[in-house]
């Protein structure tokens, strides 16, 4: 389960930068409200430097009042359209496991 969870949370993340910037404890808090997505600091951090380094996501700092500044990530036009394109291919391969999971559970 950790590989396929693994293959799809950074689309996850993606698509929670697509209505809004976020940093990355905000990120976490998201991700573990669906038990299945939750992950560490260890696993999002570098995944965030991946997007980044990639040209799909960009950050900027913010002062913090009650704390360090705060980087947030926020969706590249680059990063849009790769999630666009996740999103399109999304259904048929959803689909498609489903028909393997269900024929198989009928043979």
């Amino acid at each position: 389960m950790s590989q396929l969870r693994k293959g799809v949370l950074e689309y996850c993340v993606l698509a929670l930068l697509s209505d809004k910037p976020r940093y990355g404890v905000e990120l976490l808090e998201a991700l573990a409200d669906t038990p299945v997505m939750a992950t560490s600091q260890g696993t999002l951090y570098p995944l965030l430097s991946r997007l980044r380094r990639s040209g799909l996501a960009d950050t900027y700092l913010v002062e913090s009042a009650s704390g360090p500044s705060r980087r947030y990530y926020e969706l590249t036009d680059q990063g849009r359209q790769a999630l666009e394109e996740f999103s399109g291919h999304w259904p048929g391969f959803r689909d498609a496991v489903d028909r393997f999971l269900v024929s198989g559970a009928e043979s």
